[in-house]
């Protein structure tokens, strides 16, 4: 398993989150004058596009077969 097919990921939301929280935390950084850091951050940010939208395949729910009917 990698670490974007974590069940934790699943949910849209929070794939969303990860990114969103690396983008305000690289404008963090610029804004207090360190780019270096900020860098850094958009890297973690362009890292997670890549992995949680690029490269994420949803796993099929799989549903327990249907019993007959008798």
């Amino acid at each position: 398993m990698k670490d974007y097919e974590h069940p934790f990921f699943r949910p849209l939301w929070r794939r969303i989150a990860v990114v969103a929280v690396c983008l305000i935390w690289s404008v963090i950084e610029f804004a207090s004058g360190t780019p270096f850091w900020g860098v850094i951050a958009l890297g973690f940010a362009g890292y997670a596009v890549w992995q949680f939208f690029y490269l994420y395949k949803p796993v099929e729910e799989t549903k327990p077969p249907a019993e007959p009917k008798e």
